[in-house]
């Protein structure tokens, strides 16, 4: 029960649409059956005109009725006595005529409008109750008026004198009763009266389905509500910085924000809505993901356009129980930034391995001179520091390192040497190196480089070769005025484990054994081993960043079991830059060429 002086609570949209269609049918119902009744009354009532009309006729064409009238033109006041009048064979001969057609009555008068008959015999010998005029001037009339019997339809028609048809000597007005017209009228509605409460019923019963219809398509929720989850859905896809994509339970694009379009390179995201998955160009990805969509349902990585994404689908379900499912949320994330901060990382990680490797020399070195001055051999000390300064303070494992000359790659093959080293791998510099240039892009370079690498030293530890070694050989050009980095790297391994070298490039592929696996390093496809860790799309992002840049990235030799292994090239457009001490002008020509033969 309401409390006292609380607002009123307003009926929620369904009811009042279920009222508001309630009442739309009533009065349709209503107006068409009261146009219908009114139609049809106005029909009986023309009938009932047309009817007294034509029994006017007949008494009033009666030779009989004619002469009796005739015969009363110069009546005077004793014949015109109702009690003569009553008994006389005008009033016979209509109420004859009244009873045989169940007229109301059926009334003759003279020229001047006297009653000669009448169903009354009071009103006998008076003046008519209506005007008689338009019926003893010669013309017939009908009308529907009021009397002294009551309302009725009623028609006035001349009565000529015996002979002749132009000498008026009286009229004849015949009604038909109001209650007969009524009564025919309720017999004529009653079935449209049964068929407007059918009318009635159908439509409440439409309405009732009409807002369970809605009640459905609403979730039960107010147009207020509505208003204010689209206002709040609004706000949060634009909000967000992550990709979110709605698809229906019948696999249709219903959401989609800028985010989204942008990471997933659609120009348009909006015209994407209403498409069906499969026709909207997305990641084929996108159907397993929806496929396999659970709570736990891991996340997945995928390479798009240059972005390393991580995709996540999860199955939206009401909070009402007995709903369908409403259907998927798949958001998407960038880790594009996150796998570059990551190679670095790994790189950072290989110069720090590298600098405790230099930091247990330069111990050693240290030990070594601290003994010698401790035995007093100052002689032999000057000289192991005059050798130490001569050699450097520590040479990297890599093989022909000296053939580097960027610092950066110096460095950061040299960290890759020594981890490989801790691997039994030997990495060494290809004899044909030749760069004279300055890397000016060590993000892409490390990514392309730093994923060759790894790639070539995991095969070789996996390898059945004894002698285990990565080969990495560099060369730069200027090729239409833009410094381009040419890279090949080699290995021991076994080779490729697929017959076409372009598999490997699938997004998820990749040669690491997995947990629990056999250790064989043969490559899982995406679809049997999702890799939420960063394997698996080392050659995928590489290809694209070297695509992206205009470049490539390819195996030139898939390898063979027992060794050597494969050997994957690399062209890196727009990373190298003239180094004006370099003297790379001179040896243009040679570079080029080297650099032809790397590609």
């Amino acid at each position: 029960m309401t409390a006292p002086g609380a607002p009123r609570q307003r009926p929620g949209f369904l009811a009042r649409m279920m009222l508001l269609h309630l009442a739309v049918v009533t009065l349709v119902v209503a107006l068409c059956g009261g146009v219908y009744g009114w139609l049809t009354y106005e029909r009986l009532g023309r009938d009932a005109e047309r009817q007294a009309l034509s029994v006017a006729r007949s008494v009033a064409a009666d030779d009989d009725v004619r002469a009796g009238v005739a015969d009363l033109l110069d009546a005077g006041p004793a014949d015109l006595d109702p009690e003569v009048l009553s008994g006389g064979a005008l009033q016979t001969a209509a109420e004859e005529v009244r009873d045989r057609t169940d007229s109301l009555f059926v009334v003759i008068t003279d020229d001047t409008g006297l009653r000669l008959s009448h169903p009354n015999p009071e009103q006998l010998g008076r003046p008519v109750s209506t005007d008689p005029t338009e019926a003893l001037a010669g013309r017939e009339v009908t009308s529907q008026e009021r009397g002294t019997l009551g309302r009725s339809a009623r028609a006035k028609v001349p009565v000529y004198a015996p002979g002749t048809d132009a000498a008026v000597v009286g009229a004849v007005s015949v009604g038909i009763s109001r209650t007969d017209m009524l009564a025919t009228l309720r017999e004529d509605i009653t079935p449209v009266a049964a068929t407007a409460v059918g009318a009635l019923g159908l439509g409440a019963a439409a309405s009732a389905a009409i807002a369970r219809r809605l009640k459905r398509l609403t979730l039960g929720l107010e147009p207020e509500e509505i208003a204010t989850l689209a206002q709040d859905q609004e706000a949060v896809l634009r909000g967000v910085d992550e990709g979110v994509i709605g698809i229906s339970p019948e696999h249709r694009i219903t959401v989609v924000n800028a985010e989204a379009g942008r990471l997933l390179g659609v120009a348009e995201p909006a015209r994407l809505v209403g498409t069906p998955l499969a026709e909207a160009g997305l990641p084929a990805s996108f159907s397993a993901l929806l496929a396999a969509a659970t709570p736990a349902s891991p996340a997945v990585e995928q390479v798009v356009g240059g972005h390393v994404l991580i995709l996540s689908a999860r199955a939206v379900r009401p909070d009402r129980p007995g709903l369908p499912p409403l259907g998927w949320v798949v958001l998407i994330r960038d880790r594009t930034e996150l796998q570059s901060l990551t190679r670095q990382l790994d790189a950072v990680g290989a110069l720090s391995t590298a600098l405790r490797a230099q930091r247990h020399e330069f111990a050693n070195r240290l030990h070594t001179i601290a003994g010698l001055l401790a035995i007093g051999d100052a002689e032999e000390a000057r000289r192991y520091v005059a050798e130490v300064t001569e050699t450097g303070p520590l040479s990297y494992p890599a093989e022909g390192a000296q053939l580097l000359r960027d610092p950066y790659l110096q460095a950061f093959l040299g960290a890759k040497s020594v981890e490989a080293a801790e691997r039994g791998v030997s990495l060494r510099i290809g004899a044909d190196t030749l760069v004279r240039g300055r890397i000016t892009d060590p993000q892409d370079v490390t990514t392309v480089i730093g994923s060759l690498v790894d790639n070539a030293v995991r095969a070789a530890v996996q390898g059945a070769a004894g002698d285990r070694w990565v080969e990495v050989e560099l060369l730069d050009d200027w090729a239409g005025g833009e410094g381009t980095l040419h890279l090949v790297v080699a290995d021991s391994g076994d080779g490729l484990p697929v017959a076409d070298p372009e598999a490997i490039f699938a997004q998820g592929w990749s040669t690491a054994v997995p947990s629990g696996g056999s250790g064989d390093g043969g490559g899982a496809p995406f679809a049997v081993l999702p890799d939420i860790h960063g394997q698996g799309f080392g050659l995928s992002l590489s290809r694209e960043l070297a695509r992206r840049r205009g470049g490539e990235v390819w195996v030139a030799d898939p390898g063979r079991p027992g060794g050597p292994g494969a050997v994957f090239c690399a062209r890196l457009p727009g990373t190298v830059v003239r180094d004006p001490g370099s003297g790379a002008d001179v040896g243009g020509d040679r570079s080029a060429g080297r650099s032809g033969g790397a590609g």
